[in-house]
């Protein structure tokens, strides 16, 4: 809850957070405004379960009218990381004195961001709340990602997306990004309406977005391969300067290729923190962390903790004292309250969420070895906490 909330409800504000910490953004200056904007851009006028509006979000980021939108999200290019590594990006760098630094979910992570971003609400309505999360039903973890473990997307998932709202207005919709992502879990949760062009390559997929682009209306471009080259080799990586550089020449291409008059927006899910394994804990070896805890879900760098029935309050007090400064511990009660889920959460969507909730800080994660591969403990960037680095999106504009 905010603290405009909490005010005109005549309850206490929550407590700010730790300094270097961002709370999440969920109206105009969110990532959940973009395509509610880009829909208001295109004339179609609607709002959202948590009040973001289309045409008020088209204003707040001072979009222009349009009869044709491109919206190109790129996985993990953070506005802190392009910023510093903007030398490889020509193009990029080009919008840069022009753009937006957005605000992510918590967690800043894909599969709660894209829910967010998808439906213009935010991970408390959509219950996609991390990258792992406890199956209410099954009990056992369900990956968010690749939909393993995970009950049906329309029973999880019940907010309408955006591109459905704005194919149900009579606009052409087309979605362009891998052919496995056509029916997957993700996709069908938050982002369907429309049709889907497959591209493997960044470069098909430029060319199935200005081929869609030669009628009116509306095209997403889904890009991860930034994303991937920071997991596997750090935001700081030659690999990753790469990976933009690709990136760079493609977008800058579409911009080319597209008719005049229609209007490009580049933004991200989330950044990403170069982690310190020293700084890692692994619950599976260490007897403090594991006591009193079922399941550990979520990502390294924000964990939910499901606790043994009835020991809630005493896990989050041990993590407190065990993590110290590297850690914001929250109960799952103090999450919702401080409003890091969203506004007006739904209980189904946030059942899943840990009784305790770690938001990690600095350079440090936790892990859990049992249930995480050995190539996912070796990542090197990885995200989903609160730091600016891993919180900040960029919103990037050029208009043909």
């Amino acid at each position: 809850m905010s603290e405009a909330r909490a005010d005109e409800a005549g309850l206490p504000a929550a407590p700010a957070l730790p300094v270097g910490l961002l709370a999440p953004e969920h109206g105009d200056g969110g990532l959940a405004a973009v395509l509610p904007a880009a829909a208001g851009a295109l004339g179609v006028r609607f709002t959202t379960a948590t009040g973001v509006a289309s045409e008020r979000a088209r204003t707040a980021l001072d979009l222009p009218r349009a009869e044709r939108v491109c919206v190109v999200l790129v996985d993990g290019l953070g506005h802190l990381n392009l910023a510093e590594r903007a030398g490889h990006a020509p193009f990029l760098r080009s919008l840069l004195p022009d753009a937006r630094a957005l605000t992510s979910t918590f967690p800043s992570t894909t599969a709660a961001a894209i829910g967010a971003f998808g439906t213009g609400t935010a991970p408390g309505r959509t219950g996609m709340l991390g990258y792992t999360q406890r199956n209410p039903v099954t009990g056992g973890l369900a990956n968010m990602v690749s939909w393993d473990g995970a009950p049906p997307p329309a029973e999880l998932q019940r907010e309408q997306p955006v591109l459905e709202r704005v194919a149900a207005a009579g606009l052409a919709v087309t979605s362009t990004g891998p052919a496995r992502f056509a029916g997957s879990g993700m996709t069908l949760a938050a982002l369907r309406g429309g049709t889907y062009a497959a591209g493997e390559g960044l470069p098909a997929r430029v060319d199935a977005a200005v081929r869609a682009l030669a009628r009116p209306g509306l095209v997403y471009v889904y890009w991860g391969e930034v994303d991937k080259a920071g997991h596997h080799h750090g935001s700081a990586s030659w690999q990753w300067g790469d990976e933009l550089e690709a990136l760079d020449r493609e977008l800058a291409r579409l911009v080319r290729s597209v008719p005049t008059g229609t209007l490009v927006l580049v933004t991200a899910d989330h950044g990403m923190v170069d982690v310190d394994p020293a700084l890692r804990r692994d619950v599976a070896t260490d007897p403090v962390l594991s006591r009193g805890v079922a399941l550990v879900g979520g990502e390294p760098r924000a964990v939910h903790v499901y606790a043994e029935p009835g020991e809630a309050e005493a896990v989050a007090e041990r993590w407190r004292d065990a993590l110290g400064e590297d850690a914001l511990v929250l109960g799952r009660d103090e999450v919702l309250a401080r409003g890091l889920l969203g506004p007006d959460p739904r209980p189904d969507a946030v059942a899943a969420a840990g009784d305790v909730v770690v938001a990690m800080r600095g350079r440090a994660t936790v892990v859990d070895s049992r249930t995480q591969t050995p190539a996912s403990l070796a990542l090197v960037g990885v995200h989903g906490s609160l730091t600016e680095r891993e919180m900040r999106v960029p919103l990037l504009v050029a208009a043909t």
